[in-house]
């Protein structure tokens, strides 16, 4: 039986206690030797008589590392008695340092103990928990390469460092009163607030209904008590748009409606906002006015502290950025930018050297990829060649592919502005460099005037590499599953392979060959992305009819603006088609006069799936065609009956809207599933995948899932993922990737 060795463990086993955990282990076993970092590997020489025991404790290893592989070899090195943590070296690059993580509850009662080392200080943390990618600068993970690196420790912090029965031992981002992270309270201009307690003077500033801006662990949010949530709105110019919610623990529970899955979830390691349908769908109105309500549970030591002197139960906690630009996160930055939102700033003095957004999650999927989530690593085998995936326009992120694992960057933001795509550039920057990588290929939306596409190119060209653009809605299905499969991709806009604007599409094959079978019924979007803001001009590409001109002037179009409309279609002048499913239930949203002007992404749909829960979905009979070998759905169809409805309920009448807006989301989800049926049946394809932003909508989701588990089929929604953009960066580098290895054209 083996009794010495040398051991190389490789996988995430940075920044988890793993040198601690393997110290614990050898103690707990009596073996011998050392433990050493090189890079996103973790060396172990090790001897004892139960060096067997030994290594299968290190084979699975602390609860946050992910293990790839265990390598056991026999050594000559002279092993000395007792075991010791070396000093970290260099070596591979495999792994990936951790999501920054929840403070565990170990800390939160150290920071509550009366009288203990730790009471009262906001930046407590141990190798279980706290900020470890929002700090990280290099690899290996080293108080050294961190933003920790400017805060020496001091005697007793040290202490608990070196001392191998202490849960900090090792834990880089330990930190106390005397040497760690400080805080500061101050004015908009900058000038100190005199007070005994930073955050106890700013929860009094909270509940006084102060509009307070917050740095945190990877950038600054905006804070309020739900009394001045209306203000905040007003200051920022977002009257309509729902708030997240920071909530007292066991205060959930009368606000929304939380299952056990969830629950769990909120008090994940992860910590994310997860969406809840809330017990009274008129309540909290002016933080939400949808049926939904975003809430998440304090995940740091300072929100646990504001929280413990807060007389409110939840605090409005927003990021304080404008939707889809890159999270603030320098103070100075903060003081300029905030000035007329903010009326006081908590602030620290840690740098943040990596951005990290809120992650969101509903009914178990992943609309925002962030904090907690990611960067996220996925073992996929795409061949042996390094590949970049720049992501879409909207909800962006970056992928980056090696040696079988994919990497993929928290949520960047809407890359239609310069400081976002300088964002995406800074990420993947930074990912290459902690990653080691030099890539070999560039996968790309398949849209030529993305700024992404623009990245890619120059990237491209300055590294003379190859490019592959990919179809926004391949990459959708790519993510899903690389099985033959029916591919449903639904979402707001994508490039189609005819340059029209798609969204409502089925495809039949396996990655990287994927035709496009079946789609939505291609309808004018008058003025363009101008048809987006105001969904009744969706409303008429769809339904270019008098009947529908006549409900546009009974909204108080003028007789000259209607007529503009109508030749605008009629003759095809500023009129892009589209087959978006996005666009149809604008469309539906603004016939049901429920919204009709967009302030915010999504707004038109997310506020008629609102106000469809409750209502009776009644079922209409689908219209199908044939148009260039592909089956096509009238969503003009639907919209027909929909307005024939309308007109024949009564002026107010709620609950006729309620159904209409039941019944529109049913019908086209009816639709969009018997396509995908359809393809099933004639490919004799028993699997189908659904991606793409319009599965959030639970409604619809479910309808589809219904309609197609009942023909027998499997359905495939990427849990791991976001179904929406968030995905698409991950699905280019598989369909590169696939391509690549399928022999194919880059």
């Amino acid at each position: 039986m083996q009794k010495k060795g040398r051991i190389s463990v490789r996988g995430i086993v940075q920044g988890v206690g793993f040198r601690p955990f393997v110290y614990a282990r050898a103690c707990e076993f009596g073996i011998a030797g050392s433990v050493k970092n090189l890079g996103s590997e973790v060396e172990i020489f090790a001897r004892g008589e139960r060096f067997a025991d030994f290594l299968a404790a290190v084979s699975r290893g602390p609860p946050m590392s992910r293990i790839d592989s265990v390598d056991v070899t026999e050594t000559r090195e002279d092993i000395p008695d007792g075991f010791v943590i070396k000093k970290s070296g260099t070596g591979s690059f495999s792994g990936m340092i951790p999501p920054d993580i929840a403070i565990c509850d170990d800390c939160i009662a150290d920071i509550f103990t009366p009288g203990g080392r730790y009471e009262g200080y906001w930046a407590t943390s141990c190798v279980n928990c706290g900020p470890r990618y929002s700090i990280i600068r290099e690899i290996p993970y080293d108080r050294e390469r961190t933003s920790m690196d400017t805060f020496p420790m001091c005697p007793a912090c040290a202490g608990e460092y070196g001392n191998p029965h202490s849960r900090r031992h090792h834990a880089q981002t330990i930190a106390c009163h005397i040497c760690g992270p400080q805080l500061r309270l101050m004015d908009k201009t900058g000038t100190d607030v005199p007070c005994g307690d930073p955050v106890r003077e700013a929860a009094a500033l909270l509940d006084a209904g102060k509009i307070l801006a917050i740095r945190g662990i990877g950038g600054f949010h905006l804070a309020c008590i739900e009394e001045s949530s209306g203000e905040l709105k007003s200051r920022l110019g977002r009257i309509e748009q729902p708030f997240a919610v920071m909530v007292r623990p066991g205060v959930i529970d009368p606000i929304a409606v939380v299952s056990k899955e969830e629950l769990e979830l909120l008090e994940s390691p992860v910590h994310p906002i997860v969406v809840l349908e809330k017990r009274d769908h008129s309540s909290h109105s002016t933080i939400s006015n949808l049926h939904t309500i975003g809430c998440m549970l304090p995940y740091t030591g300072l929100h646990h502290l504001l929280f413990s002197s807060l007389k409110h139960p939840l605090l409005i906690m927003t990021s304080a950025n404008m939707p889809g630009y890159p999270m603030i996160t320098d103070t100075d930055v903060a003081l300029v930018k905030l000035a007329k939102d903010a009326d006081y700033f908590l602030v620290h003095n840690r740098t943040i050297t990596n951005r990290v957004d809120d992650s969101v999650v509903r009914d178990g999927y992943i609309l925002r990829l962030s904090r907690g989530i990611a960067p996220k690593r996925t073992a996929i085998d795409l061949g042996p060649h390094c590949i970049l995936g720049v992501g879409p326009e909207l909800n962006a992120n970056a992928t980056i592919y090696k040696n079988g694992f994919a990497v993929t960057s928290p949520h960047v933001g809407n890359v239609r502005n310069p400081a976002t795509l300088e964002y995406l550039q800074e990420t993947v920057a930074k990912l290459s460099r902690l990653l080691g990588v030099e890539y070999e290929l560039v996968a790309h939306d398949l849209h030529p005037q993305f700024l992404s596409t623009r990245f890619a190119r120059e990237i491209a060209a300055e590294r003379g590499i190859d490019l592959v653009p990919v179809q926004h809605h391949r990459a959708h299905i790519a993510a899903t599953t690389t099985e033959p499969c029916i591919g449903i991709a639904i979402d707001g806009v994508g490039y189609g392979d005819d340059g029209t604007v798609w969204g409502g599409e089925v495809f039949a094959g396996q990655v990287p060959d994927l035709a496009r079978v079946a789609h939505l019924e291609p309808v004018a979007m008058p003025g363009g992305d101008l048809a987006t803001r105001f969904p009744e001009r969706m409303l008429y590409g769809i339904l270019p009819d008098e009947e529908c001109l006549a409900l546009l002037r009974d909204r108080g179009w003028s007789d000259v603006e209607c007529g503009v409309i109508k030749k605008q279609v009629a003759t095809n002048f500023n009129v892009t088609m589209t087959s978006s499913t996005g666009r149809v239930l604008d469309a539906a949203s603004a016939l049901l006069g429920i919204c009709r002007e967009r302030t915010y992404d999504g707004e038109p749909a997310m506020k008629l799936e609102a106000a469809a829960v409750g209502g009776t979905a009644e079922a209409w009979e689908p219209v199908f065609s044939t148009v260039g070998g592909c089956e096509v759905l009238s969503t003009q169809a639907i919209l027909k009956t929909a307005l024939s409805r309308f007109s024949r309920a009564p002026a107010g009448d709620k609950n006729a809207v309620r159904d209409i807006a039941a019944s529109v989301q049913y019908n086209l989800a009816r639709g969009i599933a018997a396509l995908a049926i359809h393809a099933a049946e004639r490919d004799g394809i028993p699997r189908v995948a659904l991606s793409g932003g319009v599965v959030a909508n639970r409604a619809i989701r479910e309808t589809i899932r219904a309609e197609v588990t009942g023909a027998g089929l499997t359905l495939v929604i990427n849990d791991e993922y976001p179904p929406g953009d968030g995905c698409v960066s991950f699905g280019q580098c598989i369909w590169a990737g696939t391509l690549l290895k399928a022999g194919g054209n880059r």
